[in-house]
C-alpha cells in the first residue's frame, strides 16, 4: 500500500467518534486486511461483565470495512450493505481484536469478513465471526 491509501484509512478511523467512544485503535492495515483492538471498557460491558455484543459489532464491522477500502481507488469511500454476525463466545477478557479481510473484491459490492477475537491473561479466543457487503461510494 503507499502512504497515501495508508493515511486515507488512518485519517477516516480518526474521525469516527464512535471508534473514539470505545477506545478503539488501528493496529495494522495492509492490502485487502485491517486490525483494530479495543479495551472492553467499564462503559462497553453486558449486564453479566463480558464485552457487549455491540463493542464486537461496532469494531468487526469497521474493521471489515476499512479492509475493502485498502483495496479501493483514493476517490471511493464505503459503506456497509449488511453484516451478519455470528457470537461464539463471551467476550470476556482486556481487549478485543477484530481483523477484517476481503473475501471479494468489486467495483459495485465488496464482500467481506471479521473475526473478532477477546485477548485474556495472555490468551486469545475467538468469540465472532461477521460477514458482509461493502458498497464502494463516491466521496
Amino acid at each position: 500500500m503507499n502512504e497515501d491509501a495508508r493515511a486515507r484509512i488512518y485519517n477516516s478511523f480518526a474521525a469516527q467518534s464512535m471508534m473514539q467512544t470505545l477506545g478503539a485503535e488501528l493496529i495494522e492495515v495492509a492490502e485487502g486486511i485491517v486490525r483494530i483492538a479495543s479495551p472492553i471498557l467499564p462503559g462497553s460491558r453486558q449486564q453479566q461483565g463480558f464485552g457487549h455484543a455491540g463493542l464486537t459489532f461496532s469494531i468487526g464491522d469497521s474493521a471489515a470495512g476499512y479492509a475493502a477500502l485498502t483495496l479501493l481507488p483514493l476517490d471511493m469511500e464505503v459503506v456497509t450493505a449488511e453484516i451478519k454476525i455470528n457470537l461464539l463466545a463471551p467476550a470476556r477478557g482486556e481487549r478485543l481484536i477484530a481483523t477484517g479481510r476481503v473475501v471479494k473484491p468489486g467495483k459495485r459490492l465488496c464482500v467481506v469478513t471479521s473475526e473478532v477475537h477477546a485477548e485474556a491473561d495472555g490468551k486469545s479466543t475467538l468469540i465472532a465471526i461477521l460477514q458482509g457487503t461493502m458498497v464502494p461510494v463516491p466521496l
